[in-house]
C-alpha cells in the first residue's frame, strides 16, 4: 500500500511587496484608454442629461446692461461744500456707490415702481399661471396632507413685509454692478426671463440711482437750511445779549480808557516806592533807638555819645570828660542824651504814622486798579465774544442764503451714458452646456473606471496571484463555453484541441512534473468559496489524466451538496461514496463509468445522519482511499470550499497534491489569504494555484493583453474553436 508523500512547504506565508500600495499613473491612464468605450458612453449619457437639464428644460434668461459714469468733484453752482459734499473718486467711494445701487432702499423703490410684487418671476408666493404642477410636487403635497398636523396654507402664508422682503432679495439677485478698471464708468446688469423686462430693470435702477443722488442732496440742503435758520436766530440773540452786557459794563464802570488804567498803575508804583523808602528810614531810626537804649543801660558816656551821633551831645561829652566832677556838666550831658532819645522815639512814631498813611493810600489805589482792571478785562472778553458771534452770524446767514438758492440748481454725481436695450440671452447656452456636460461625463466615466480599478481586490493575472500568495500558479484555465454543466464533458471530449482543453493539459503537465520522482496519485481540488469552478476543473483534470491511458477515479468529496451528477447525462442513481466507506458495497461496485468520459466516478451521497467532517476522518474513508490507490493510477477528489466547511482540511491530510482554485476577477484577496491560512493551520501544504474561468477578452480589457489573453490570441491557429 503506497503511503502519501507530502510535498515540502516552501512558502509558509504570503509574500507581498510594496508595489501593491503604489499607484501607477500610466497604468491608470492605460486602464481608462482600454475602457474608452465605457467612458465615452458615460460622457454621452451625461451630455444628453446635461443638455436636457441645462438647455431643453430650462427657461431662457436674458441680460440687459445700462452704462453710467460718475462725475467726480463736480463744482456746486453756489460753492456750498460746507453743506453738501460730492464724490471724492477714490476706490472706497466708488465701491460704496456700487453697494448703494443694490441697496434694499433703491431695490425696494424699484420693486414698488415697476409693480414687481405682482410678477411671479420674482414673487415666489404668487402662482405661475404657465407652470404645471409636477408629479413629485403633487405627491409631496398629497403626502403632507395625509401626515398628522399637515401644513396649513394659511399658517404658511407670508406676511406682506416678509413677501416684499423676499421680492427685494430676488430682484437684488438679478442685479449686478461692475466698474471699469481705471475709469469712473460702471454698468448695471439685470437678468430676467423676459428681455424687455431685463432692460426695464436696468434702466429703472439707473434712473432711480441718478435721481436719488439729487434727492439726497436736496434733502441734505433742506436739513442744512433748517439747521442754519435756527442757528442764525440763536446767534442773533446771542449777539444782542453780548452788546447789552458791554453797554451795561461801560455804564457802571468809571474807567475812561486803557491810558487811565495805565496812569493808576504808575501812581500805584510810585506810592509803593515812597512807602518802601519811609519803611527803610523807620527801620534805621529803630536801630538807632535800640543802640541808644543799649548805651543808656551801660552808663558809658562814650558809648552814649557814639550811639547818639549828635554834635551837642558830643560837646557835652567832651565837657564832661574835662570836668568829670562837675555836676552841671553831667546834667547837661544827661539832659541832652534824653532829648536825643526822645527825638528818636518821636521820629519813630511819626514814621509809623506816615507808613500807615502811605499803606492805606496804596491799598486804596490797588483796590481801585484791580477793580478797574477786572472791568476792563471783562469788557475786552465781552467785545471778543461779541465779535466772534457776529462773524458766525454773518457766515451762517450767508450759508443760509446760499442753501435757499441751491435747492433748485443741484446736479447728480452720475449720468447715464447708454440706456439698456432688450437683453440678449445668456442662459442656457447650448454649446457651452453641451461641452460642459461632455467634459463632466468624461471625468465621471474616467473616475468610475479608475475607482473600480483602485477598489479591485481580486486577481486578474497569475503574476498577481503568485505575488500575493507566494505560491506557484500551475495553470490558467479559460471559461469553458458550455451552456450547461451537462455539456462540459461533451465539449472537452469533442474539442480536445480547444483553448480550455490545452489549458487543462498544461495544468496536468505542471502538476505531474512538479515531482518527477513520485508524481502525485491522490489529487485534491478545492477553493475558497463556492462558484469558483473547482468541480468543473476536477472533472476536466480527471478526464485529461484518463486521456493518457491512466486509470483515473473522480471522487465527489462534497457530500453536502452532491452536484457532480449534474455534469453527466445518464442516470447514475446507485450507491456511492458513503456506501463504499461504510462497507455496504465494494469500491468496484460503487463506482460508475459515464459514457464518453473515460474515467470512473464515485458519487457522493447526501445523508442526514452522516457528519461530513467525521466521515472523512474515519478509518473507513482511509481504507477506501488506500484501496483506490491500489486500483487507480490517479484519484481526483472534488472537495467543498475550505472557508465554508472543514472537509477540505480533513481530506487534505491524505492527499498527495492540493490544487487551490481561484476564480479570475471574482475571488477576493482576503478570501484567498484566509483559505491558505486554514491549510497552514493543519500543516497541509498547497501544491499550487489554478486561476480558473479566465476571460481572455477581459484580460485584454484590463491591460493584460501581453499575458494569457495574448497567448490565446496568438495560439488561435493551434486551438480549436
Amino acid at each position: 500500500m503506497q503511503k502519501p508523500v507530502q510535498p515540502q512547504d516552501l512558502h509558509a506565508a504570503p509574500s507581498r511587496t510594496g508595489d501593491d500600495e503604489e499607484i501607477d499613473i500610466l497604468a491608470l491612464a492605460g486602464t481608462v484608454w482600454r475602457n474608452k468605450l465605457s467612458v465615452f458612453a458615460c460622457a454621452a449619457l451625461v451630455a444628453a442629461l446635461g443638455y436636457y437639464r441645462l438647455v431643453a428644460s430650462v427657461t431662457p434668461v436674458y441680460r440687459a446692461e445700462a452704462e453710467m459714469a460718475l462725475q467726480i468733484d463736480m463744482p456746486d453752482m453756489m460753492n456750498l461744500q460746507a453743506v453738501v459734499s460730492g464724490l471724492t473718486g477714490d476706490e472706497a467711494s466708488i465701491n460704496t456707490e456700487m453697494s448703494i445701487i443694490t441697496s434694499g432702499d433703491l431695490i425696494g423703490r424699484l420693486v414698488d415702481g415697476l409693480g414687481l410684487m405682482r410678477d411671479p418671476e420674482f414673487n415666489g408666493a404668487l402662482p405661475d399661471p404657465e407652470a404645471r404642477p409636477g408629479l413629485l410636487a403633487g405627491l409631496g403635497g398629497l403626502v403632507r396632507s395625509w401626515l398628522p398636523g399637515g401644513a396649513d396654507p394659511e399658517e404658511e402664508a407670508l406676511s406682506p413685509e416678509e413677501e416684499r422682503r423676499d421680492v427685494i432679495d430676488a430682484v437684488r439677485g438679478a442685479i449686478e454692478t461692475e466698474s471699469s478698471y481705471d475709469t469712473y464708468v460702471f454698468t448695471i446688469s439685470a437678468t430676467s426671463e423676459d428681455p424687455e423686462k431685463a432692460a426695464l430693470l436696468a434702466n429703472g435702477l439707473a434712473r432711480l440711482y441718478r435721481d436719488d443722488q439729487i434727492r439726497l442732496k436736496v434733502e441734505a440742503t433742506e436739513r442744512a437750511a433748517t439747521w442754519l435758520s435756527g442757528r442764525v436766530g440763536d446767534l442773533r440773540a446771542e449777539l444782542d445779549s453780548r452788546q447789552n452786557e458791554i453797554a451795561d459794563l461801560r455804564a457802571r464802570s468809571a474807567l475812561v480808557s486803557a491810558e487811565s488804567l495805565e496812569a493808576l498803575n504808575i501812581q500805584s508804583i510810585e506810592l509803593g516806592a515812597e512807602l518802601q523808602e519811609v519803611r527803610g528810614r523807620l527801620e534805621r531810626v529803630g536801630e538807632r533807638l535800640v543802640a541808644l537804649r543799649a548805651a543808656e543801660s551801660s552808663g558809658d558816656v562814650a558809648a552814649k555819645a557814639e550811639a547818639a551821633e549828635d554834635g551837642q551831645l558830643d560837646a557835652a561829652a567832651a565837657a564832661l570828660a574835662a570836668t568829670p566832677a562837675d555836676p552841671e556838666a553831667r546834667e547837661r550831658f544827661d539832659r541832652r542824651f534824653a532829648q536825643v532819645v526822645l527825638q528818636a522815639e518821636a521820629e519813630i512814631e511819626r514814621g509809623q504814622e506816615q507808613a500807615e498813611e502811605l499803606q492805606q493810600q496804596s491799598d486804596d489805589l490797588s483796590a481801585q486798579f484791580q477793580g478797574q482792571s477786572a472791568d476792563f478785562q471783562a469788557l475786552l472778553q465781552l467785545q471778543q465774544e461779541a465779535e466772534a458771534t457776529r462773524v458766525l452770524y454773518e457766515t451762517f446767514l450767508s450759508r443760509l442764503k446760499e442753501a435757499s438758492v441751491q435747492e433748485d440748481i443741484y446736479q447728480a454725481d452720475s449720468r447715464i451714458l447708454t440706456e439698456a436695450i432688450p437683453g440678449e440671452q445668456i442662459a442656457p447656452r447650448p454649446a457651452r452646456a453641451l461641452a460642459l456636460s461632455l467634459m463632466i461625463g468624461l471625468l465621471l466615466g474616467a473616475a468610475v473606471v479608475i475607482g473600480r480599478e483602485l477598489l479591485q481586490k481580486t486577481f486578474r493575472s497569475a503574476e498577481e496571484l503568485e505575488r500575493h500568495t507566494g505560491r506557484t500558479v500551475l495553470g490558467q484555465v479559460p471559461r469553458i463555453p458550455a451552456r450547461a454543466r451537462v455539456d462540459t464533458i461533451a465539449y472537452l471530449a469533442s474539442k480536445p484541441t480547444s483553448a480550455a482543453a490545452e489549458a487543462i493539459r498544461n495544468l496536468r503537465t505542471s502538476l505531474l512534473l512538479s515531482r518527477i520522482d513520485s508524481p502525485p496519485q491522490v489529487i485534491m481540488v478545492t477553493s475558497s468559496v463556492p462558484n469558483e469552478g473547482k468541480t468543473t476543473l476536477a472533472i476536466a483534470l480527471a478526464q485529461n489524466l484518463g486521456g493518457l491511458g491512466k486509470r483515473v477515479l473522480l471522487v465527489e468529496g462534497d457530500i453536502r451538496r452532491c452536484t457532480l451528477q449534474a455534469y453527466f447525462r445518464q442516470d447514475l442513481a446507485r450507491g456511492g461514496l458513503v456506501a463504499a466507506v461504510a462497507g455496504r458495497e465494494r469500491l468496484a461496485d460503487a463506482v460508475l463509468r459515464p459514457e464518453g468520459a473515460g474515467i470512473d466516478v464515485l458519487l457522493g451521497e447526501r445523508r442526514a445522519e452522516v457528519n461530513a467532517a467525521d466521515f472523512f476522518s474515519s478509518d473507513g474513508f482511509q481504507r477506501m482511499l488506500n484501496e483506490a490507490r491500489d486500483r487507480y493510477d490517479h484519484v481526483v477528489i472534488d472537495t467543498p470550499p475550505v472557508l465554508v466547511v472543514p472537509d477540505a482540511r480533513v481530506i487534505g491530510q491524505a492527499a498527495d497534491a492540493v490544487l487551490y482554485v481561484v476564480r479570475w476577477d471574482f475571488t477576493g484577496r482576503g478570501l484567498v489569504e484566509d483559505g491558505m491560512r486554514q491549510f497552514r493551520s493543519v500543516n497541509v501544504p498547497v501544491t499550487g494555484l489554478v486561476l480558473s474561468r479566465v476571460d481572455p477578452k477581459g484580460m485584454r480589457r484590463y491591460g493584460y493583453g501581453d499575458r494569457y489573453g495574448a497567448l490565446v490570441h496568438y495560439g488561435r491557429d493551434y486551438y480549436e474553436a
